[in-house]
Parts: structure tokens; sequence; C-alpha cells
């Protein structure tokens, strides 16, 4: 699973005509431009459970959301991504927060992610991803912020119709001396060709575990997607409810 900290907690096919390459790239590369120049665009995948599938080789995509809590506070995310050798995602990104009480936060995420068993229809898949999590707004000494790795596997059922993810890993914090075990599981239902389901719940050992579900819709097939979903911790009432809105964007492979 990927680890999204936030102040509160801290494979898709090309395949499209040319003109449609061209107008979708241009999209991605003006996107991607925005998130980091304004800070007012967020990332796109929300869910936390991770999938055995990675960007299609010399392909690039962004991930923006934005989250909004139910008592006040929210966190804006991007998370762009490449595939330059054909098996290995290499994604640069942060998200930009600010809680109820007290000043902005930032976190920046480095993560690479590869496929041992890329998953196809009716099969399964599984592979490995570790990254670390800088908190440049937190004054410490620490230079390597939080590591983590995570082993996520895949299985498709009726023809990608039920996608079924697990997720185990673990996360080392040294500002807090502490390593935790991570856990996800999550699940993707196809109500038609462009409408899924999604849900999940993850956590880790040191702390009560999440629940998420919402709604994905392709707007162009296999190019860009947006997505809405409602969460909240197991066990609470609506201290930690957020609900969330993202847009994700896929480029035609168009690296060197």
């Amino acid at each position: 699973m990927q680890q999204h900290y936030s102040y509160r907690d801290r494979g898709d096919r090309a395949g499209a005509r040319r003109p449609i390459k061209a107008v979708c790239l241009a999209a991605w590369v003006l996107v991607a431009v925005a998130v980091f120049s304004s800070r007012t665009a967020y990332a796109a995948r929300p869910m936390i459970t991770d999938d055995a599938r990675i960007v299609d080789p010399k392909s690039c995509q962004v991930e923006t959301w934005a989250k909004f809590y139910k008592q006040g506070g929210w966190e804006r995310w991007a998370l762009p991504g490449c595939n330059p050798t054909g098996n290995l995602e290499i994604t640069v990104g942060g998200a930009y927060s600010h809680p109820e009480e007290g000043r902005h936060a930032s976190d920046v995420v480095l993560q690479a992610k590869t496929l041992f068993r890329p998953l196809t229809p009716d099969s399964w898949g599984y592979g490995l991803a570790v990254g670390t999590v800088r908190h440049p707004s937190v004054k410490t000494e620490l230079q390597f912020g939080d590591q983590y790795a995570y082993v996520p596997v895949s299985f498709s059922f009726a023809g990608d119709d039920f996608l079924l993810h697990l997720n185990a890993g673990a996360v080392r914090r040294p500002l807090t001396q502490d390593t935790a075990a991570t856990w996800g599981i999550g699940s993707e239902t196809r109500l038609n060709q462009r409408l899924q389901l999604i849900a999940e719940t993850y956590g880790d050992s040191k702390s009560r575990g999440f629940y998420h579900l919402g709604l994905r819709f392709w707007v162009i097939p296999d190019r860009v997607q947006v997505d809405t979903t409602f969460g909240n911790r197991w066990g609470t009432e609506t201290g930690e409810r957020w609900v969330s809105v993202g847009l994700r964007l896929l480029s035609p492979a168009f690296l060197p």
C-alpha cells in the first residue's frame, strides 16, 4: 500500500488514434505544470491499497486528488509517475495540507515500483514497491524521512470485472523511532465499461484501521479518469470522516 501520509496519520492500456494521443499528451503536460507551479490541483488516486500494475512502458501518469475532512481541514495530493524502462514505475510528488487548527504542512514522496508477475485477466500478479516520505515543514535534523516497502498482490476474476488487491509491508518512522507493519485489502468492481465501484480497508499495527469506498469514471477510456470517495476510521463516528475528489491522466508512450 502506498504510504500517503498526512497531518492526521502520518496498468493501463495505450492504444488511441494519433490526434487523441496528441491531445491527451498536451493535457497531461499542462496539468503537471499546473500541479507544480500553483499547488491548486490535487493527486488523483486516493485509494491507499495498491495493485500489481504499473503505467504502460515509456508512458507517464498524473494522479491528483483533494481530501476534505468533516471537522475541517484539507489535503491536496499530486503524484506524477513514469515507466521509462518497461518495468519500473518511478513516482515523485507530494502533498500540501492544512489542519483545522495549526500551520500548513507538506510531504514529499519518492517511490519505485516493479512487477515480478504482471496481472492479467483471470489470473494474478505481484510486485514490490519501496519509497520514502519526507516532511519538509517539520523542523528536524533527520534527512531521509519515513521509509516504507510493501508487496502488492492482485487477483482478477470474470475477465477483470472484479479485482482483489492485497498489500503487506512495513514503514519505519525515524522521527518517532518506531516501525509498524502495514496492510491493505481493496477491490474494484466494474459496473459498466466506464464506471467502477472501489472499496478498501487498510491500516498499520500501531493504530486502528480505516475504511474507504467510492466510484471511478473513465471520461476518456484509458486516458482520463475522475473519482469521488468517502472514508473514515473504524470504530469512530464523524471525527475523522472525509470525502475526496480526484483526477487521473494517462499519457500514450512518448519517452525515448
